[in-house]
Parts: C-alpha cells; sequence; structure tokens
C-alpha cells in the first residue's frame, strides 16, 4: 500500500504562509483548516521569508542590467572578432 504525497497549488501555499505570518490563529489551528503538516508550513514560511526581502531590493534589477550590458559587450566583441579573423583569412589567402 503506497501513500501518495498531496500536491498543493501556489494559491494555498501562499494563503496558508499569509495566515501563519499574520499570527491570528495558532499553527494547530491552520494545520487543521488546511490538512498541513505542521513542518511542510514551516518551511513554505522560510521559503518566503527568504526570498521577500529581494522583493524590495533594486539590486536584482541592477545585476539583471549589468548581465545584459555584459552580454551585449561580449557580443559586440564576438562581432568583431569574427570580421578581423575573416580579413586575415583572406589577406594570407592573398599572399600564399
Amino acid at each position: 500500500m503506497t501513500i501518495s504525497r498531496k500536491k498543493h497549488s501556489v494559491q494555498t501555499k501562499v494563503k496558508v504562509v499569509l495566515e501563519v505570518l499574520k499570527g491570528e490563529m495558532t499553527t494547530a489551528e491552520i494545520t487543521a483548516k488546511y490538512g498541513i503538516h505542521a513542518t511542510q508550513m514551516n518551511n513554505w514560511k522560510k521559503a518566503v521569508l527568504e526570498v521577500l526581502p529581494e522583493a524590495f531590493s533594486n539590486k536584482r534589477k541592477l545585476q539583471e542590467n549589468d548581465q545584459q550590458a555584459l552580454i551585449d559587450e561580449l557580443y559586440k566583441q564576438i562581432g568583431q572578432l569574427k570580421v578581423e579573423n575573416d580579413f586575415l583569412k583572406k589577406n594570407f589567402d592573398r599572399s600564399a
């Protein structure tokens, strides 16, 4: 006899974590209401609290912009090196 794991939707996880963070209900009440183990609730809460500060940070956007600028610069260098390589190949074939 196998026991299948429940798969909870994102909406359910959000509701549970918000209720945990509000603190209006005890952990036992929330577990009874949603049928979720207390350890699972604490794991979801911990995951949210780790990600939450990034939501209010511009650091992530700056990193994305810096990365895109680096990618653009590298593509520019690749194009320039390709043109130089083709030029040198043509001149080498003519001289040989």
